[in-house]
């Protein structure tokens, strides 16, 4: 007996090539997938979490001076990181308009840059005070005091961030221990322009701002911003530095970064404050900071803005 078209069919089982068949498949390999990813971000967040933390290291040790690509490398990081104390700071806020040390939150756990980002974690910037062009920041920030064999702090390293043309540069600035001079510059993300504002990059750009024996003005005695970021070639006083060619809106950005950072609104009040003698950082331990954040574990480091077709930055 011949069979009929119902049985053929009953006997082929799952097709594939149905629609249901391909639909069954997408969505099997859809999970898998998933699942797969899945699997590897948490195996692998430990790593990340590590290398993460790693870079923010290795960047403070660029500005301050002692990080050597051509000798150095990770493995170096703990030790070149002994003389370096690291502790939280309570930037100005409403209640607290001069600053503090923060004893509360752990230095192990929290994470500036989620704080940057969260209501909890951050104040807003009043418009006329906010020249970098950030509209937020964090409410607590790490400060670095990089110390000789003696104990005594030779040049504070502070986080810095600022728009740019193309995005957000975010960094790290050494003052000296008066407070006054730079020892330093480093910005390690941001989408600026190849050859124009990604010039901030430069190494020869960046050795302009450390001492020396004509060291960068970065504040007067009377503790205000002096710094002047002017056009190529026309810097003439000890508190002006030469601008990037062709890229003068990223060149007013740092300067407007470091007016906002070093200004009444961020670490003026704590740098004025460790200028007087008034700051005890003798201890090598964060003060109090027994206390888990809330933020999340790792120091990762914040998302550049994307970088655009062509720069708008006008040439100088």
């Amino acid at each position: 007996m011949q069979p009929n078209e119902t049985d053929i069919e009953e006997s082929k089982g799952f097709d594939p090539n149905s629609t249901s068949g391909t639909f069954i498949v997408a969505v099997v390999l859809c999970l898998v997938c998933a699942v797969a990813v899945s699997l590897a971000a948490v195996g692998l967040r430990d790593l990340q979490d590590r290398n993460a933390k790693n870079k923010m290291m290795r960047n403070v040790l660029i500005a301050a001076g002692i990080w050597d690509d051509t000798k150095h490398t990770d493995a170096d990081i703990p030790t070149l990181f002994e003389n370096i104390d690291t502790r939280l700071w309570n930037l100005p806020a409403e209640g607290k308009p001069d600053g503090s040390f923060n004893t509360e939150l752990s230095l192990d756990s929290y994470n500036q840059e989620d704080a940057a980002s969260t209501p909890a974690g951050s104040i807003e910037i009043a418009a006329d005070a906010d020249v970098a062009g950030i509209k937020r920041r964090e409410k607590v920030s790490r400060v670095y005091f990089v110390k000789d064999d003696a104990g005594k702090v030779t040049s504070i390293i502070l986080p810095i961030k600022g728009k740019g043309l193309w995005s957000t540069l975010y960094g790290f600035l050494a003052v000296d221990a008066t407070t006054r001079e730079s020892r330093g510059i480093t910005f390690y993300k941001h989408g600026e322009t190849p050859g124009l504002g990604g010039e901030v990059d430069n190494p020869k750009w960046k050795q302009k701002w450390r001492g020396g024996d004509s060291s960068l003005q970065l504040r007067g005695e009377d503790g205000k911003v002096s710094l002047d970021v002017v056009k190529p070639g026309n810097a003439s006083t000890a508190s002006q530095i030469d601008g990037l060619s062709g890229a003068t809106i990223t060149s007013n950005g740092v300067e407007n970064t470091i007016h906002y950072w070093l200004g009444p609104d961020a670490f003026g009040p704590f740098l004025d404050e460790f200028a007087s003698g008034k700051l005890d950082v003798a201890s090598a331990d964060n003060p109090a900071a027994a206390k888990e954040s809330e933020t999340p574990e790792g120091e990762s480091s914040p998302a550049a803005e994307g970088d655009s077709a062509g720069d708008g930055n006008s040439a100088s």
